[in-house]
Order: C-alpha cells, then sequence, then structure tokens
C-alpha cells in the first residue's frame, strides 16, 4: 500500500478512535450526572421525609419586651411558668428537682439557654420517670410547678408551649428546637455552678455561687 494509502488509512482508523472516545465520555458525564440526580432526589425524600413526620410546632406561644435585669427580691411573673423577665444574679444549676424551684433562679438557667419543663405535682412516679429519662443531659431543668395551665409545660426565654402529657411528641421536638435556642440572650453560659436550689432564702452574690454578668 502507497505511503499516502497507509496515512489516510491510520487516519481515518484515529478519528474512528476519538470518536469512540468522545462517546464513551458523554455516556460517562451523562451516567454520572444522572445518578446524581437519583442521589439528590433520594437525599431531598428522606430529608421531606423526616420534616414532614416532625410534631408541628404551631402552638408554641413567643412573648416580647422582656426585661433581664438581676434583682434579689421575689419577681411577679406574667406567664406561668414564666418565659423570662428580671431575675436573680445566680443561676440554677440544670438537672432534675423533685420539689418546686424558685422562678428567679430557673429565669436566670432559661438566660442561659436551658429550657425549663414543669409538670404538675399529682403527676404519677412513673411518668415523672419516663419524661426525664427523655431528655437531654445538659441545659435541660425539670420540677414540679403549682398551678400549671397543662399537665405539662416546657419554657424557654421567651418562648413556651403547654403539652398534654409526658409523651406529648412535641416535647422533644420544642427541646431540639429552642434549647439554646434563637433568643437565648446569652448562648452557652454556664448551667452548672450556680445554686442548687437549697438556698431558704434568695442567693445573693455573695453566695458561694458565681453571678453571671
Amino acid at each position: 500500500m502507497p505511503s499516502s494509502s497507509r496515512a489516510r488509512a491510520l487516519a481515518e482508523v484515529q478519528k474512528a478512535q476519538r470518536a469512540k472516545e468522545r462517546r464513551s465520555r458523554i455516556l460517562l458525564v451523562g451516567g454520572v450526572s444522572a445518578l446524581v440526580l437519583v442521589l439528590v432526589g433520594v437525599v431531598g425524600v428522606v430529608i421531606w421525609r423526616d420534616t414532614s413526620n416532625r410534631p408541628s410546632l404551631d402552638a408554641v406561644r413567643n412573648f416580647e419586651g422582656i426585661t433581664s435585669s438581676h434583682v434579689t427580691t421575689p419577681v411577679d411573673y406574667a406567664e406561668t411558668p414564666p418565659v423570662g423577665g428580671d431575675h436573680n444574679p445566680i443561676w440554677l444549676n440544670c438537672g432534675v428537682y423533685d420539689q418546686p424551684v424558685k422562678n428567679e433562679l430557673a429565669v436566670h438557667s432559661l438566660e442561659h439557654g436551658a429550657v425549663w419543663v414543669t409538670y404538675r405535682p399529682d403527676l404519677p412516679a412513673a411518668q415523672v420517670k419516663t419524661l426525664v429519662e427523655s431528655l437531654p443531659d445538659t441545659y435541660v431543668l425539670v420540677s414540679p410547678y403549682e398551678g400549671l395551665p397543662a399537665p405539662v409545660v416546657a419554657s424557654s426565654w421567651a418562648t413556651q408551649v403547654r403539652l398534654n402529657g409526658v409523651d406529648d411528641p412535641r416535647l422533644a421536638e420544642f427541646v431540639r428546637e429552642y434549647r439554646q435556642g434563637p433568643k437565648t440572650p446569652e448562648p452557652g453560659a454556664a448551667c452548672t455552678g450556680g445554686s442548687d436550689g437549697t438556698e431558704g432564702t434568695y442567693p445573693t452574690p455573695s453566695s458561694s455561687a458565681q453571678p453571671s454578668s
């Protein structure tokens, strides 16, 4: 075969090879794109199902214009339990209490991002146990409270929800949303090293606990 014919034949072979490689790349890119779209769709469905299955927080009450001064005297709060306001310079240590606690101490803990879960004092012990076991270990207060407007009430700074009982699914969602939530005046401030709730009178900054700023 003349050299010119061999050259043309080689060129044709190379052209065909390049065309084949282009088709392969197109198929590869198309396949990857299709896979990405499928994965995005799957993730979207999972996220949609997760959010759509969450209980609604439409019943959460929001409050505005809440003051936050430090005082060493009792405070007459508008809400039961309070959702913020003037409070003692010492905060209440987060944890579980089997007796009512002082509002002024608990409100200071709300300022630090805690959720205060209160229940009626006549709640059966087994239900109290269920309630406690369902909650996180940090930035949560649990205590009985006289005169609650519902069997269980969850409060954070400037927000509150009244619950039907310890198994109300809105409790976990409220804690998820509002513990160290968007309205917290001092997020991340301590919820330990304050008052353990045993003081017979309102503690002052001269107590062993240290006041927050």
